[in-house]
């Protein structure tokens, strides 16, 4: 697929993936997403790099209104887009600010949607991780979830040699695709909340799902769902 370009997904959602990024010594996919609002307003959810040819198509669909990060690994664009959009409110997930404080924030996401987006879109933070809360999106309309690292889906050559080894003992592979093993393992005491959290994905009871990381779900999201997170038991 081309990068940096927009792609329809899904009613009023669209999303663009950008050039690799180095994680931990691993080159990783990584995908934006952008709701148009009922107003024309723009929610933008883990940003990419913007260039220029892609704002381009940004600006063709509305007035980018909110950017958000959906955790505290998923901010490394958020201050190119603060400059380009100074008027756009920015949302920083749990932890964020204080990792970011070059960064100015409108206010912090949390367990429950802010008025400014309650109509359209509902969130929750998953509960549970001793080291990452992660803020799960939900698309009304177009019944679509939107992830970031809970669910990581990379293609089967993807990653080469050992590399792809690793990946696929960290459960990150299709058609496999899950958590990462050491971000599951961050749970290990918080099973209860991350049942919690589960069940109300669950009751919103989506038909597609966007990740970040690798191939999305246009179908059977409730069934890659029951799949992908058959470790919280």
């Amino acid at each position: 697929m081309a990068l940096n370009v927009l792609v329809p997904f899904a009613k009023n959602i669209w999303t663009a993936d950008g050039p690799p990024v180095n994680f931990n010594g691993f080159e990783y996919s990584v995908r934006m997403t952008i709701i148009q609002l009922r107003a024309g307003e723009l929610f933008v959810h883990s940003p990419i790099y913007p260039v220029p040819e892609m704002l381009e198509q940004v600006n063709q669909l509305g007035d980018v209104k909110y950017i958000v990060s959906p955790n505290k690994i998923h901010h490394l664009y958020m201050g190119d887009w603060q400059k380009r959009y100074p008027t756009a409110k920015m949302f920083a997930s749990p932890g964020l600010k204080r990792r970011r404080a070059d960064l100015v924030f409108d206010g912090e996401l949390v367990d429950y949607p802010p008025e400014d987006w309650a109509k359209e879109i509902d969130q929750l933070i998953f509960g549970g991780s001793l080291v990452m809360s992660e803020v799960v999106f939900f698309h009304h309309k177009s019944k679509t979830l939107i992830l970031a690292d809970l669910i990581e889906n990379f293609e089967r050559d993807w990653f080469k040699g050992w590399k792809n080894w690793i990946a696929r003992k960290a459960g990150i592979v299709a058609p496999d695709g899950q958590a990462p093993l050491d971000f599951r393992l961050s749970f290990l005491g918080g099973k209860s909340k991350a049942k919690t959290s589960l069940e109300r994905i669950k009751a919103w009871q989506p038909r597609h799902i966007i990740i970040a990381h690798g191939s999305c779900y246009k179908d059977n999201a409730m069934e890659e769902i029951n799949r992908a997170f058959r470790w919280v038991g």
